[in-house]
């Protein structure tokens, strides 16, 4: 077994569509990269990495395991082009080629993770994915809104779970049992799965049962921070697959998730916070989020259809369920109190035909529909309960799309990808706290208002490749645009945010529309892999905030005109059997228009949260008839000191004049007890540099070890 490098985005192997795994097939070994894996995200069906018009990132199981990584967002951190923020311990979110929020989707297993409240600021809904769970992440960069719609503008993630495995021709029974611990966050965590498979009358019939626990202790910070108080947290997650194979090329699944987070510290604005290079601590006595969402769905996928219209198709039905509470005290000691529950029906049908030699078409439509219930209140000197809670109560939020999209090959070696799609969206609200009274009485009409809107957005893509060596050199690029509809947060939150500032309701906004130009090349050979781009995004009506004139109180407009920029680089060289080197690098600038200063003039400034120059450097080596690997990570980040006024307030979370910069020195090793037992061991930041990400609520974790071990049976 070999352990997937950081630059796995190249580099997994993605077994077939219906592949029948068994628990003793390895995720991928590190030159996976060079026997060109297969991916499904681009067009939602398998198709080959090194062919795709994009850029692509791919994170597997094994990489999460042997790097120690504790969750899902922290599993992009070496991947170039994404900053890896995190607001508190138990609360990530990647910023993709400089977006992050609403404007990045997540999918599961093709699923929808991304709903009608998800925030344009960090957020902490991809961290309620349980990393045990993954099987793999694929991350396509730039915009996809053809095939995924609204908010695939910075990025797509799609994780695709964990399967039955352990497939034979007689019933069978197999397992694996895995834990984790990290001494410099006291966390201990795990997770036990069966896996029963069924020969029903030639048919395969295999479940999936697994749960997950994970106790995170208070973060250990570098050497001058130390123990950062407040940021401990418990995780509990189960989950059921089921796939019945109804045919060699067909296949149903089953499958319900869920998760829970209980008592997730937003430390940052507490008195339990830290001060970091001059940042400043937070008022609140206590800040704490309970979080729990459950997933299920339905799935037909078929391939390698004969004779028919279609070649493949897909068609899935979801039902997604997400509640959270937070609890607040003030430093006066008024406690606020809000809950939040999202329910979202999903459905989708994509197909394939292959029309001729040369023409491949992909084409569908997918449907989700949320309903959105909240609640406030604040228990002070005058006890009240509010209109709403964080967003609008008694509220529903639809998004419909259709997509076709053409894959030419135009020449021998020229080939075309040309889409487009239509999407409408609506949103209803029947209780809104009125903007424009400052009071929020729920028995008082005049404080509540109706929200009640529509959308239609149409947009395309047009990509090329070009193989200048026919499997050896390829460049490819194109022009891609995405789309962002208003969604509840932006049309009716409430919210809370940065140290003082509240944000109101903001009725009457339009889409969001972004253009994205791009240039790359990949090129890969028996020893080594690599891939370079450069974008350039356009950015148009992008809702922006900006103060109303009260102190403290923001709304929203679109008045955001600007772009964004910047250039990757991937590459891996194996120089012997038992050598690997790779290194990433990414450079990112770009503006949108603002309005710094209530009632002032629209001027340019940074994008949010402009990440530094980062570099990753790495070596592995895996020794010679032996069952052990070694390996080193070095991480360098540059200051992050392109701040916007935005940034500038938020004092808990960005330093006066940008972050500093950090460099982390990560060692460590991988061994397999036996055929089926692995143990590995991480050193991490030896240094015990204190460093903290752009614009994060905590600090990176100081020296320490980390621990895992990978059962199977």
């Amino acid at each position: 077994m070999k352990a997937i490098t950081p630059l796995a985005a190249l580099l997994f192997s993605a077994a077939p569509a219906f592949a029948q795994n068994d628990n003793t097939t390895d995720n991928a070994p590190l030159d996976d990269w060079f026997g060109d894996p297969l991916i499904v995200t681009p067009s939602g069906f398998a198709e080959r990495a090194y062919e795709t018009p994009y850029l692509i990132d791919v994170v597997g199981e094994d990489e999460i395991r042997d790097y120690g990584i504790r969750s899902v967002p922290e599993a992009l951190k070496y991947t170039p082009g994404v900053l890896v923020q995190r607001t508190s311990h138990g609360q990530g979110s990647p910023f993709i080629r400089g977006f992050t929020g609403y404007r990045n989707v997540f999918l599961i297993d093709g699923v929808r993770l991304n709903n009608s409240i998800f925030r344009s600021g960090p957020n902490q809904y991809w961290n309620t994915i349980d990393p045990f769970s993954i099987e793999r992440l694929e991350v396509i960069k730039g915009p996809a809104s053809v095939v995924y719609g609204s908010d695939a503008v910075g990025g797509t993630v799609n994780a695709i779970t964990l399967s039955p495995y352990g497939y034979s021709d007689s019933n069978n029974l197999a397992g694996r049992a895995r834990a984790r611990y990290a001494s410099n966050e006291r966390s201990i965590g795990g997770r036990f799965e069966l896996s029963p498979t069924f020969n029903i009358d030639g048919k395969q019939l295999g479940i999936l049962i697994g749960g997950s626990v994970s106790d995170f202790g208070d973060l250990q910070g570098g050497s001058d921070i130390g123990r950062q108080n407040g940021t401990s947290y418990g995780q509990y997650a189960a989950d059921v697959k089921a796939e019945y194979f109804l045919s060699d090329n067909s296949r149903l699944l089953f499958a319900h998730q869920r998760i829970r987070q209980n008592n997730v510290p937003r430390t940052h604005s507490t008195v339990q916070g830290i001060s970091f290079a001059g940042t400043t601590v937070g008022t609140d006595l206590q800040r704490d989020l309970d979080q729990e969402r459950e997933l299920t769905y339905v799935q037909l996928h078929t391939e390698d259809i004969e004779g028919g219209p279609f070649s493949a198709f897909k068609v899935g039905l979801s039902w997604q369920n997400t509640n959270q509470a937070q609890d607040r005290i003030r430093g006066n000691g008024d406690l606020e109190f809000d809950t939040l529950r999202v329910q979202t029906l999903g459905f989708f049908a994509q197909a394939q035909s292959e029309v001729s030699d040369s023409l491949t078409l992909t084409y569908g439509i997918d449907y989700y529909r949320d309903q959105v219930d909240t609640f406030g209140s604040d228990s002070g000197s005058a006890p009240t309960t509010f209109v709403q809670g964080q967003f609008g109560d008694d509220a529903t939020y639809d998004l419909l799309g259709i997509y076709l999209q053409g894959d030419f090959d135009l020449t021998e070696r020229l080939s075309l990808v040309l889409g487009g799609r239509w999407n409408y969206s609506a949103a209803d609200a029947d209780r809104v706290n009125n903007p424009a009274i400052p009071g929020s009485d729920p028995t008082n009409p005049a404080d509540i208002i109706a929200v009640s809107d529509s959308w239609n957005a149409f947009v395309g893509s047009a990509r090329l490749t070009y193989e200048i060596e026919p499997e050896e050199l390829l460049v490819f690029g194109g022009v891609s645009q995405g789309f962002r509809a208003p969604n509840l947060s932006d049309l009716t939150g409430n919210i809370s945010s940065n140290a003082t500032d509240i944000e109101i309701a903001s009725p009457g906004l339009e889409p969001e529309y972004y253009t994205a130009l791009e240039i790359g090349f990949k090129g890969q050979g028996e020893n080594y892999g690599w891939q370079a781009s450069y974008y350039y995004t356009f950015i148009e009506d992008q809702i922006v905030r900006f103060g109303t004139g009260v102190p403290n109180e923001f709304t929203r407009g679109n008045i955001g005109d600007g772009y964004v920029n910047g250039i990757e680089l991937d590459g891996t060289w194996k120089p012997t059997d038992a050598t690997t080197l790779f290194a990433n690098a990414f450079w990112q600038l770009g503006e949108v228009d603002a309005i710094p200063v209530a009632g002032g003039p629209i001027v340019a400034e940074y994008i949010e949260r402009n990440p530094p120059i980062t570099v990753n450097f790495g070596a592995r080596y895996d020794l010679p008839d032996y069952p052990l690997w070694v390996y080193g990570i070095v991480t360098f980040a540059d200051d992050a000191d392109f701040v916007t006024s935005r940034d500038g307030r938020d004092t808990q979370r960005v330093p006066p004049g940008g972050t500093p910069s950090y460099t982390t020195v990560n060692l460590g090793m991988g061994w397999e007890i036996a055929p089926n037992a692995t143990l590995t061991f991480t050193l991490e930041n030896i240094t015990d540099e204190d460093y903290r990400v752009h614009g994060s609520g905590v600090n990176g974790a100081g020296f320490g070890a980390i621990v895992g071990l990978d059962l199977k049976f």
